[in-house]
C-alpha cells in the first residue's frame, strides 16, 4: 500500500488543469452542444450532474447508462438507486448532500467502458466540475474513475476505502462501483457490499468532521 499512495498522494501530480469555464451554467451550456467525440452521435442526452453544487462530497462515475441517458441524469437506473439506499443508510440526503457526475457525459453504446480517446475528449467537463465545486471530499466510483481521475491502474479492491490527498486539500476515496454490488449480493463480512457500509460509514465520520458534527 505504500507504493501506491506513493504514486498518489503528491499533488502536483494528480492536480487537474485550470477550469476553461468561469461557472457550471457555462460548462453545462457547453457540454450540452458537445461534438468533441462519436458518443454525440448515439447519445440522447448529455449525462452532467444531480445533486447539489454547493455540497461537500462528490462521486465520480464511469459513464450513462440507458435510464441516464433517457432522462438525461447520472445514476438513476438500478445502481443508482442502489447508490441512493446506501447514502441514505447513512442520512446523506442524495439532493443536498452530494454532487454527482461521471467520466463522461454521453453514454457509450451497449453500456460498454468508455475509450480513452472519449475520456480525454470528455476530460475538460470533468476537471471543471472539481474546479469551479472544489468539494473537499470526492468519491471515485469504480475503475473507470479512479484510472481517470488519479491515473493509476490498481484495482479497486487494492485501493478502496483510503483516503488520497488531492489538489486544493481535497481528500479522494475510490469505492466499488454500485453496479458492482448488484452483482455481489451477499452481505457478508468482507463482501463487496460489507465493504462498502464500511466505506460510507467513515465518508459520513469525514461529512461530520467537515460540518461541525452536522450534515
Amino acid at each position: 500500500m505504500n507504493n501506491i499512495k506513493e504514486q498518489i498522494k503528491p499533488p502536483e501530480q494528480i492536480a487537474l488543469t485550470e477550469a476553461a469555464y468561469k461557472t457550471l451554467e457555462e460548462m453545462y451550456e457547453t457540454a450540452r452542444q458537445c461534438k468533441r467525440c462519436p458518443l454525440c452521435k448515439t447519445r440522447t442526452n448529455v449525462v452532467l450532474f444531480r445533486g447539489n453544487p454547493q455540497a461537500k462530497l462528490m462521486l465520480i462515475g464511469e459513464g450513462p447508462g440507458q435510464y441516464e441517458d433517457e432522462t438525461g441524469l447520472p445514476f438513476v437506473g438500478k445502481a443508482g438507486q442502489l447508490l441512493d439506499k446506501i447514502l441514505a443508510s447513512q442520512e446523506i440526503d442524495r439532493d443536498k448532500d452530494i454532487y454527482i457526475c461521471n467520466v463522461v457525459k454521453c453514454r457509450p453504446p451497449g453500456n460498454r467502458v468508455p475509450e480513452k480517446q472519449e475520456i480525454e475528449q470528455c476530460r475538460g467537463y470533468l476537471e471543471a466540475q472539481i474546479e469551479l465545486i472544489q468539494p473537499p471530499l470526492i468519491l471515485l466510483a469504480g475503475a473507470t474513475a479512479l484510472q481517470s481521475v488519479l491515473n493509476v491502474k490498481y484495482p479497486i479492491s487494492k485501493v478502496r476505502g483510503k483516503w488520497f490527498d488531492f489538489k486544493n486539500g481535497a481528500k479522494v476515496m475510490p469505492i466499488f462501483h454500485p453496479s458492482y454490488l448488484l452483482r455481489n449480493d451477499s452481505r457478508e463480512v468482507g463482501s463487496p457490499k460489507w465493504l462498502m457500509w464500511q466505506d460510507i460509514k467513515e465518508v459520513k465520520r469525514q461529512l461530520q468532521v467537515i460540518s461541525g458534527h452536522t450534515i
